[in-house]
């Protein structure tokens, strides 16, 4: 019987790049585990199968120099490269050995060689279940078992694992050998930097012999336990159920603080270790993760930036023409001039504006030109505006003076405690609140900065009674639009409720996925910006306002607000019906573009947990909340909503006494602010 082993290596490992190529005692890890399996007296020749990504030609290279095969075929068709490295040297059985694995004992391979022959099965293997260390498995099976599999299935999962199918088909006979005591807690592979750690420490220990046996690893963990602390908190084999995203989104948060750039895109905001996390392209209102999963997007939709649907083809069409003409320059890009003619001809109030990239630094910017326009300090707030210093400043005299402000516990770490009692919140429709601040802070407040609305529209006439308050004290009314605009209204939403702020501030949906934001406002208090200093090189960058040139075109000719505002008022709409027919409480919040709905009950966040699981599993982003795009088609939403059924109906169960926390397929998903470690 002919016998080859094919060894799965590559480099480009999501969750520890490069790990066969790390050094152990001086040589790379896939040497070691080729040291090691050569001993066995079953195998005839050793192939190392590789993938045609070009990071693998260091790989190949130094595989082929130490004497050994090397096969390379497709990068996730893992079982594709198996069938065609073994039909080459027409092997009669095939034992599978993955490159993570530089303790693999020839030994304990032989012996599962040996069962294959005994057994006279089509597969065999230790690990089915595991009783041995995670990092001594093998696997053997024929030639025909894996031909066979290789042109049955079509599986992606099966593909990229080689072998599930011929062990879960029920067509193959199969046989696993058990080790006398269970070891399979052990763990002696490498996934992850921490897994390297303790295999070097294993190596380390013997001095440079390299053929020590599995049971002598053994009697140095008990012996030393120690050396084997730094992976212990590792489960084994999670990576073949573990996504391409979740495997990367584990590597992020060991070199990201908090794991990315934006609270809102956290993986533990939506469904811990399960979400995928990572897009690979977008289209519409869809998105592929990195594996290629397609979802519709029922959730946050870029945090609202793609009102006119990811990808639009004629705001990337404007974008491709101003890369190709060039996007910087010693000179002025001409489209910032007419984009500040276009926010001005939408908002015949204003007379000059200010442009920027994000909605976080156009605050700023509006809060630097207010005071030097007023020559003051202090800023009443009323909402979510950023993560700056003025803003965050709000809650150094009490942790909870932003709590009613979108995002609770924002603690304000890092910011100067001189600041303290320069930022003074007041909540939306009380107007009494900012009564009080201005009565207390006679002539000291150079802003009232809020959002226009939110969560619910303005009471007895809230809004107005704001602008004649600004008016009477001299103050600079600043309406931050930089989620509201656009989705009522072709500008601001201050428009639809006839108000006019002294300035508005726009983002998000301004550049329909493109980095752009704009600081508009009346010309005496915008030539203020000449008495400070507001400057930054890539606010000059071309793409941002070509994008939002197309876009707010594209925009007034589909009069995309209106489109997206009817689809959100049917789409919360059919939330309250849903959850009438269970008998569940809900309440809905929001613009109508821009809507949620909250449980009435403890469980909500574990519910809304419930939600994510359960509508990944049938192709969909959803929670509580829905970020409108014209894609949203009718289609596209009645099927949201038969998918949503059964779920709300499983929730009425919940209600009644079954245990919502045993249909979780992990932990719940986190509210609002929290600290991630």
């Amino acid at each position: 019987m002919k016998i080859i082993a094919i060894i799965q290596a590559r480099v480009g490992s999501t969750r520890f790049p490069n790990k066969v190529m790390q050094l152990i005692l001086g040589k790379p890890m896939i040497e070691v585990l080729l040291t090691r399996l050569n001993q066995s007296k079953q195998i005839d020749k050793i192939i190392v199968a590789t993938s045609d990504d070009t990071r693998n030609d260091e790989l190949e290279k130094h595989v082929r120099k130490i004497g050994y095969d090397v096969y390379r075929g497709s990068e996730n068709d893992v079982l594709d490269r198996y069938y065609h490295a073994a039909k080459e040297y027409k092997p009669d059985a095939i034992v599978r050995i993955t490159g993570d694995c530089p303790l693999i004992d020839s030994e304990v391979v032989d012996s599962v060689i040996e069962a294959f022959k005994i057994e006279n099965v089509d597969y065999v293997s230790n690990v089915s279940p595991p009783t041995y260390p995670d990092g001594l498995d093998a696997e053997v099976f024929s030639f025909s078992a894996l031909e066979a599999s290789w042109s049955q299935t079509k599986n992606p999962f099966d593909r990229e694992h080689v072998t599930p199918y011929i062990r879960g088909s029920k067509k193959f006979s199969v046989h696993n050998i058990a080790n006398e005591n269970d070891y399979s807690s052990e763990r002696w592979t490498v996934d992850e930097p921490e897994d390297f750690e303790v295999v070097t420490h294993i190596f380390d220990h013997f001095e440079g012999y390299t053929n020590f046996s599995w049971l002598d690893v053994i009697k140095l963990r008990e012996n030393k336990p120690k050396l084997f602390s730094a992976n212990q908190h590792l489960i084994r084999n999670e990576g073949a159920t573990m996504g391409t995203g979740q495997k990367l989104w584990g590597r992020a948060k060991k070199i990201i603080p908090g794991g990315n750039m934006l609270l809102s895109k956290r993986a533990e905001m939506f469904l811990p270790d399960r979400w995928p996390a990572y897009f690979s392209k977008s289209k519409g209102c869809k998105v592929w993760d990195l594996d290629g999963n397609e979802y519709i997007d029922m959730s946050i939709m870029g945090i609202g930036t793609n009102t006119l649907g990811y990808g639009h083809p004629e705001v990337d069409e404007a974008v491709k023409k101003t890369v190709e003409a060039g996007n910087m320059s010693t000179f002025n890009c001409p489209e910032e001039v007419y984009l500040a003619e276009k926010l001005i001809e939408l908002h015949p109030w204003a007379d000059m504006a200010r442009l920027a990239r994000a909605g976080g630094e156009i605050n700023s910017i509006s809060i630097r030109i207010a005071r030097a326009a007023t020559g003051r300090d202090k800023i009443a707030i009323c909402g979510y505006h950023g993560w700056h210093d003025w803003y965050l400043s709000t809650n150094i005299s009490s942790d909870k003076n932003l709590d009613l402000h979108l995002l609770p516990g924002l603690e304000p770490s890092g910011v100067p405690q001189g600041l303290v009692g320069t930022t003074l919140p007041f909540n939306y429709n009380k107007i009494e609140e900012l009564e009080d601040i201005i009565a207390s802070n006679h002539n000291q407040i150079a802003a009232i900065k809020m959002e226009v609305s939110r969560n619910s529209g303005p009471e007895d006439d809230f809004l107005q009674k704001v602008r004649k308050i600004a008016t009477d004290n001299n103050i600079v009314l600043i309406f931050d639009e930089c989620t509201s605009g656009f989705r009522e209204t072709l500008g601001g939403l201050h428009k639809k409720y006839n108000v006019e702020p002294d300035l508005a501030i726009f983002a998000k949906a301004l550049g329909n996925g493109y980095a752009i934001s704009a600081c508009i406002g009346r010309q005496e208090i915008m030539q203020a910006a000449q008495k400070t200093f507001i400057s930054s090189t890539f606010w000059t960058e071309r793409i941002g306002p070509a994008a939002a040139l197309k876009t707010l075109e594209v925009m007034e000719r589909e009069k995309s607000w209106e489109t997206i505002t009817s689809i959100g008022q049917y789409i919360s709409n059919e939330w309250i019906e849903l959850a009438k027919s269970y008998d569940l409480k809900i309440s809905t919040w929001g613009l109508s573009s821009l809507s949620g709905f909250s449980f009435e009950s403890d469980n909500a966040l574990a519910y809304k947990t419930l939600i994510t699981q359960e509508m990944l599993k049938k192709g969909y982003l959803a929670a509580n909340s829905v970020y409108v795009c014209i894609d949203h088609t009718p289609n596209i939403i009645d099927g949201y909503f038969d998918m949503l059924d059964p779920i709300f109906k499983q929730i009425k169960e919940c209600e009644e006494g079954n245990d919502i926390f045993a249909l979780l397929d992990g932990e719940v998903c986190h509210s609002g602010f929290k600290r991630l470690n």
